[in-house]
Formats: C-alpha cells, sequence, structure tokens
C-alpha cells in the first residue's frame, strides 16, 4: 500500500521484509524456495519444447483422471454406496481435475517488450494517455510523479510538486493535464503537454534529471499555469495549476469524472471529496466508510463513482441526480485495495483476501464471479476487452476474464519479471498505436510495457 507524506509504510498489510534467521541448511532451503514465491527455474532446452511437453502432460493427465473415474465406477458397484468412500473419490476426482487444468494452454501470448527505469523509490501507480499522445504516467514513493515516453522509454517529465510519496496518477480524459494523489493530504491538478521532438527516442545518456530550478505561474484557467524546466534531459516541473485541499490525512487515489470538469479523491480520513477541477472548490464530501479508504474510480461514461476501504466494503455513489445515492457491496473479508469499471454495467473488486469478485451494478447481493487467488490483490485494471490484469504481492500478474476463467500468467525470468510485489497495473488504449498494450508497476522501481496478444487474434 502507498505510504504517507514522511514515506513511512502504512498500518495495513505487512510486507515480506529482512532475512530469515538459518535454522538449519534444510529449513533454510525450504524458506528461499517461499521467499522466491514458488518460482523454479528450468533449464533453457525446456523453453523449446515447452508447449509440446504441456500438452503431452495435459494428455497424459486426462489419461489419469479417467482411470481414477474407472476406479470409482468399479469401487462403487463392488462395495455398494457408501458417504465415506464417495467423499473421498469425489475429492481425488476435483483434484485430478485442478491438475489437468493447470496444464491447459495459455489463450493469450504475453512478451515483455520495454522496462522505464528512473524511479528512486517504489513505483505505487501507473496510468496511460487515453488517446493522441503515447505517454504514461508513473507515481512514486520518491514524491515525484513521471510521464515517460510509451515507445522509447524515455522520461519526459518529472513532476515534484508534491512533499509526500506520490500514491496514484490519472491522465485527464481531452486535455493535457494530470490529476496526482499524495500522501502531503492533497491532490494536484498539473500540465502535462507532451512535445513531438520529447517523444524522439534517445540515447541513455540523455536521460538526466531537468534542471531543479523553479517556476512561478499560476495561470489563469484549468488550462494555462506553471511553466516547465527543461535542463537537457528529463523536464521538470513543480507548479500545480490547481490544489484540491480539504483532507486531514493521506490521499491514497483520485480519478476525473466524465468531461474531466469535476474530480473525486480518496483519503485515509475515511472520506472522498468532490472537487471543482477548474476552481479547485470542494463540492461534496462522501462519508459512510468505517475504515481508511484505499481506492476509488469514475466510470468512464456515466456519473458514477466506486471507493474501496479497509472495512471490507466498497460503495457505489450515483451523482446522475441532483441528490445523489449510495450502494453498499458486502462480499470480502478483508480490505478491499482496488475497484473498476467495465464498459458494461459491471465493477471488477480486489482485495487482501486474496479474491477479485466481479459484480452488476443493478445487483449488490452476490457477485457475477469469483477468482480465488494465492496471494493479496494490489491495483487492478479491466481492457476494453474486458480482459482482467491482476497484480499480486507475491510480484505476479495474472489475467482473468470477466467469467473468472484464467487467460495467462505474465512471464518471469531473471530478466524480465518484478523483484517486488506488483503494485499497479494498467491496459493501453489501443488507438495509441504502441507496442506496449499492459503497463506493470512494482516496488522495485521498475515499470514494464507488455504486448498482450489473443490466438484467436493472431501474432504479431
Amino acid at each position: 500500500m502507498p505510504q504517507d507524506a514522511l514515506g513511512s509504510k502504512s498500518s495495513g498489510k505487512k510486507r515480506a521484509g529482512g532475512v530469515p534467521r538459518v535454522r538449519s541448511h534444510t529449513d533454510a532451503e525450504l524458506q528461499y524456495y517461499r521467499d522466491q514465491d514458488h518460482d523454479i527455474i528450468l533449464p533453457a532446452s525446456f523453453s523449446t519444447c515447452h508447449f509440446g511437453t504441456r500438452a503431452r502432460l495435459h494428455d497424459l493427465f486426462l489419461h489419469i483422471e479417467k482411470e481414477f473415474e474407472a476406479l470409482y465406477t468399479e469401487n462403487l458397484a463392488l462395495s455398494g454406496p457408501s458417504s465415506q468412500k464417495v467423499k473421498a473419490a469425489n475429492k481425488l476426482r476435483v483434484q485430478t481435475s485442478k491438475i489437468v487444468s493447470s496444464f491447459k494452454n495459455d489463450s493469450v501470448s504475453c512478451r515483455m517488450v520495454r522496462e522505464y527505469v528512473g524511479h528512486r523509490d517504489g513505483v505505487w501507480d501507473v496510468a496511460v494517455s487515453r488517446g493522441g499522445t503515447p505517454v504514461i504516467a508513473t507515481a512514486s514513493a520518491d514524491q515525484t510523479a513521471c510521464i515517460w515516453g510509451i515507445d522509447g522509454g524515455r522520461n519526459l517529465l518529472q513532476y515534484t510538486g508534491h512533499s509526500g510519496s506520490v500514491n496514484s496518477v490519472k491522465f485527464h480524459p481531452s486535455q493535457d493535464l494530470i490529476l496526482s494523489a499524495s500522501g502531503d493530504h492533497s491532490a494536484h491538478i498539473w500540465q502535462a503537454a507532451i512535445t513531438p521532438d520529447q517523444l524522439r527516442v534517445h540515447s541513455s545518456e540523455d536521460e538526466v534529471d531537468g534542471s531543479d530550478r523553479e517556476d512561478e505561474d499560476d495561470g489563469g484557467g484549468i488550462g494555462g499555469g506553471g511553466r516547465l524546466s527543461d535542463g537537457g534531459g528529463a523536464a521538470s516541473l513543480r507548479t500545480p495549476l490547481r490544489e484540491l485541499t480539504g483532507h486531514t490525512s493521506v490521499v491514497i487515489a483520485a480519478d476525473w469524472l466524465p468531461g474531466g470538469d469535476q474530480a473525486i479523491t480518496a483519503a485515509w480520513d475515511r472520506t472522498a471529496n468532490l472537487y471543482d477541477a477548474h476552481t479547485g472548490e470542494l463540492l461534496s464530501q462522501l462519508i459512510g466508510h468505517d475504515q481508511e479508504l484505499t481506492h476509488c474510480c469514475s466510470h468512464p461514461m456515466q456519473r458514477l463513482v466506486v471507493t474501496a476501504s479497509k472495512d471490507t466494503t466498497f460503495r457505489l455513489w450515483d451523482f446522475r441526480e441532483p441528490i445523489h445515492s449510495v450502494s453498499v457491496f458486502q462480499g470480502h473479508t478483508e480490505s478491499v485495495t482496488s475497484v473498476s469499471f467495465t464498459r458494461e454495467d459491471k465493477v471488477v473488486s480486489g482485495s487482501d483476501d486474496r479474491s477479485v469478485k466481479v459484480w452488476d451494478v443493478k445487483n449488490m447481493r452476490s457477485p457475477l464471479a469469483t477468482i480465488r487467488l494465492d496471494s493479496p490483490v494490489n491495483r487492478l485494471a479491466v481492457s476494453s476487452t474486458n480482459v482482467i490484469a491482476i497484480p499480486h504481492d507475491n510480484r505476479h500478474v495474472r489475467l482473468y476474464d470477466l467469467s473468472g476463467n484464467r487467460l495467462a500468467r505474465l512471464p518471469r525470468s531473471n530478466r524480465q519479471c518484478h523483484r517486488r510485489m506488483v503494485c499497479s497495473v494498467a491496459w493501453g488504449d489501443d488507438s495509441l498505436g504502441a507496442r506496449c498494450n499492459l503497463f506493470t508497476a512494482g516496488f522495485d522501481r521498475v515499470v514494464y510495457g507488455w504486448n498482450i496478444n489473443s490466438f484467436k487474434e493472431g501474432k504479431d
């Protein structure tokens, strides 16, 4: 979870840290493999026959499953009905089916294309521009937010206006603006205009920090404001166009409402605030959660907002009428860490209880689908084709569809994987024409760009 203004870890989930004390040689080896999240490094020769081996193993386990079913039927015929034997046989059949399903080939291909390196501390959030300029934005515990060229991988702009950990970033729906939330109890709106010259690919020698000087210019209106200073590398910006204040604790997330005229923030003071993005005026304070908020998200087309909390619930706020209404969704057993709308009227929620649930906004009684996982879930994202990207504490990223079917897991190797928890993921807009369409941000200070391609759509 993102940090507060002083850089200390939150009091929420516990993270793995430190070196375990060696009790014996055998115990040390076991602990090492636990810390490595059960990743098994296979010889290089295995990769050449990977898919053939998987297919062969899949056939073998199908044969084993049929043998178990035959034995099960024979035992019933010989000994008659027995509830205990039936339960044992059913349990065995379920376990065998799980083994067989684990050897099914992924329905999408995943290839790491580019990495974005430059932050000095963990990266909490990543966002993709919503059309036009092919750039991404990142929020880091190093108290900065950065804009990167997707294809070039170059740091184009560094925002240093916050005095605390930057916990989230969001691009404006139609303007060159970014909304960032911070541990300094505020959210900022700042200029993010990138020129074609800045997007040109430069050598790594040019990827240096820009000038640290501060330019004061309040500007007038939402599109005016602070000038950029460019020292030959990444431009530097310190002055926001608007500063959204009113929270009394860490602002953990923020998002634009449709049209970009208003903004919503979520904070550890258990409230969400609605602001006028043009003036910075606080329009409404949303109260109801019993514990700290962890995330907020706005519907891309309707005036609907969801807020997630450590109180194990998330709330749907409907601003389509003059007097807003609220619905409470219950179903998780631990902190709800993220919520995201799909293009239809569905909400996807992730939790520390190691599950992801898909909900219909019109039915809050029970989820449409539940995905059981092996690690707490961080800030997930849903693509325009309804693929859920799920980042985990255990450094994995998994892909599922809205029905709960597993599609793939991002590959892991010594060269292309996060070495610490994956904090956030974001899908790219196909209209950008970039090679990367999925981005993962980790607490190892690195962001990776991936090419995700469905086998049904064909390969590159």
